[in-house]
């Protein structure tokens, strides 16, 4: 979580919103940079869960990472601009406001008159989400006949289902979900749940989520393959000369497997708990009270300085961290606190550091007062503003703040969490939302925050009963 760089403003114009993100220099050979390019590499994109976002302060993505890397090998600066949707960022690079795309680009009849594909081609096709079984699993399209399958109305994945059902020769039972609140994340997790059978959606998006719901199959194609790249003007055959070169070279292959293993294989943490795997309150021993972790000196130190239970502390770290040191999140996040490299270093920090349950401790708490502060501005209670103060800790304080305005704009209390500004940040993962001219952070799993908020105050509810 890293407040202070997102109290920081971000510079808007219409529809696109500009984040700095200047590349490390390097003198590698194997990135030398190359007669032709600019130094300042103008990068379109989207904010999606694969291409970029915004988590716990630090910006993320698959995409991101990737064109980061490029230019990182290449000695240039990559300025990444953020479009509204697809058909405003390809007017961008056809006005020349960019110079490449990096997000993928189908490469059809379409779009290869307009613009000139280059880098890795990514391969996706629709697959079928269904729940993991030996009994029952479907393995060819076939068995869909008289199966219940939803997806979104309105959608590819209708258009395809339906192209499906032709010809197999009918029998799919088709259930288009209208409603404005369910997007496809929703149903991929409604499969995992058992709330419905199957559903169908992209290969990488599928891919995606199954980091999230291990019970989820995902391994019957559904459609022909799809062939997808970053595109640059036709004329700029430089640049895409460039970008193809650099993703044959050896070390380029290495970092996409480590950025492809980062985002859709390793496993990301279950949104649910049960209630074992909270931590109870140690019975008595000697009429004396038991120590909750080997932190609790820590805890009752630095809570003290921010006017919290030292418990409440105790209780964010075991949601946490499990009280691991040691602990390193898919994202990057470590220690104790799980705090993120950027905030540790936003704070005089070293991440080599975090491992220190002290330093780990004592940045969090400066966080949270540094949160303290920004919402005390716009939330005078205190029990409700520590609610909102735990979110941005899980979520960063941007996606919160949108939140917050999305609730004003939508006939939400903004400063209340449970039931209002908490269904807010929930919006943040569909489009409609998140491209809404009142955010500006793009792109959030909102479920994440949702549930953590409640754990740690369950957790916290446990500790302090006697």
């Amino acid at each position: 979580m890293n407040i202070r760089a997102h109290i920081a403003p971000v510079i808007i114009t219409l529809w696109t919103v500009i984040l700095a993100a200047t590349a490390c220099r390097s003198s590698s050979s194997a990135g030398d940079s190359k007669p032709g390019l600019p130094d300042t590499l103008r990068v379109g994109t989207l904010y999606s869960p694969t291409s970029l976002f915004i988590f716990r302060g630090d910006t993320m993505g698959y995409e991101y990472e990737r064109i980061r890397n490029f230019a990182r090998d290449k000695n240039i600066t990559a300025e990444f601009v953020v479009a509204r949707n697809m058909e405003s960022m390809m007017q961008m690079l056809d006005s020349g406001q960019i110079d490449i795309i990096a997000y993928e680009i189908p490469i059809t009849a379409e779009y290869k008159n307009q613009v000139l594909h280059c880098g890795t081609q990514n391969v996706t096709h629709q697959v079928l989400v269904q729940r993991k079984s030996r009994d029952s699993l479907i393995t060819d399209v076939t068995q869909l006949v008289g199966k219940d399958i939803f997806v979104e109305a309105g959608s590819k994945y209708e258009s395809r289902l339906l192209n499906l059902d032709n010809e197999i020769g009918g029998g799919i039972n088709i259930h288009k979900i209208s409603e404005d609140s369910l997007i496809t994340e929703d149903l991929i997790e409604m499969v995992s749940k058992g709330k419905i059978p199957f559903t169908i959606v992209d290969s990488d998006i599928a891919r995606l989520n199954s980091t999230y719901f291990s019970n989820i199959d995902i391994s019957l194609s559904v459609s022909f393959p799809q062939r997808a790249s970053w595109a640059v003007r036709q004329t700029d055959t430089a640049l895409a000369d460039s970008v193809d070169a650099w993703s044959k070279l050896a070390k380029s292959r290495e970092e996409y497997k480590k950025v492809l293993k980062r985002y859709f294989e390793l496993g990301k943490r279950d949104e649910t708990y049960t209630d074992a795997e909270y931590l109870t309150l140690p019975k008595a021993k000697h009429g004396k009270q038991q120590g909750i972790s080997p932190y609790d000196h820590i805890f009752r130190h630095y809570a003290g300085t921010i006017g919290w239970d030292w418990r409440l502390l105790a209780s964010q770290a075991w949601i946490e961290s499990r009280f691991d040191t040691t602990a390193t999140s898919w994202a990057g996040a470590r220690g104790l606190m799980q705090i993120m490299p950027g905030t540790a270093r936003a704070y005089g920090l070293h991440p080599s550091e975090l491992s220190d349950p002290e330093k780990s401790v004592r940045i969090a708490v400066e966080s949270i007062k540094d949160l303290n502060n920004y919402f005390a501005r716009r939330i005078s209670d205190p029990a409700e503003r520590r609610k909102f103060i735990i979110a941005a800790y899980n979520s960063g304080i941007g996606h919160v703040a949108d939140a917050i305005a999305l609730a004003a704009k939508y006939g939400k209390n903004p400063s209340v969490w449970y039931g209002n500004v908490e269904e807010a940040i929930l919006w943040k993962s569909n489009p409609e939302f998140y491209n809404d001219e009142v955010c500006r952070f793009g792109y959030f799993r909102g479920k994440q925050t949702v549930a953590y908020v409640k754990k740690v105050l369950h957790q916290y509810s446990l500790l302090t009963k006697q």
